[in-house]
């Protein structure tokens, strides 16, 4: 009988602990590995947010924390040419550059966000958007970090995402 009840009781147990790790979300994974970078890089890292276009349209910015602190803000916009016998080719439409002085003072380019407010406002809007209007997606290509987080209004053709691409994260 006791040995039964052990038996029970681990079964129990066992079950218990599956379920809790199937009911983490790739979100909340993906989260530990960003507080887990955020420690070792000293909360001191860049990360770069790609736009693009079905039109050929493109840009790219790197924004760069530094103790938890926006420092900096690179911008490059591009169309892309299409060559006949190799890939096509980035034809720079602007391209900048603001320190901490001058942070802000272009419109074009990704918002002045660290990490952290990226993370908060994927869980808050680009993942919480109503699930029965739009597809939602969410991917963690570096390293297990955020790469995307978006929503896509159903019905939509062309250019509809609305959320955040990052291409790579490093630390400083």
């Amino acid at each position: 009988m006791k040995r039964a009840f052990i038996l029970i009781l681990l079964a129990i147990t066992g079950f218990t602990a599956c379920k809790k790790d199937a009911n983490e979300t790739a979100y909340d994974k993906s989260y530990k590995v960003w507080q887990n970078f955020k420690t070792e890089s000293k909360n001191s890292y860049s990360y770069t947010v790609n736009a693009g276009s079905v039109f050929g349209y493109g840009s790219e910015t790197k924004i760069t924390v530094q103790n938890g602190v926006v420092v900096g803000r690179d911008f490059l916009s591009y169309t892309l040419e299409q060559n006949p016998n190799s890939a096509p080719t980035k034809k720079i439409r602007e391209q900048w550059q603001e320190d901490k002085a001058s942070l802000g003072q272009h419109n074009s380019g990704a918002a002045l966000l660290t990490l952290d407010q990226v993370y908060q406002k994927a869980k808050t809007e680009w993942l919480a958007a109503d699930k029965k209007k739009n597809t939602i997606y969410f991917e963690t290509n570096n390293n297990g970090m955020i790469s995307g987080a978006s929503y896509v209004p159903n019905g939509c053709q062309d250019d509809c995402s609305i959320g955040i691409s990052i291409s790579e994260i490093k630390a400083l």
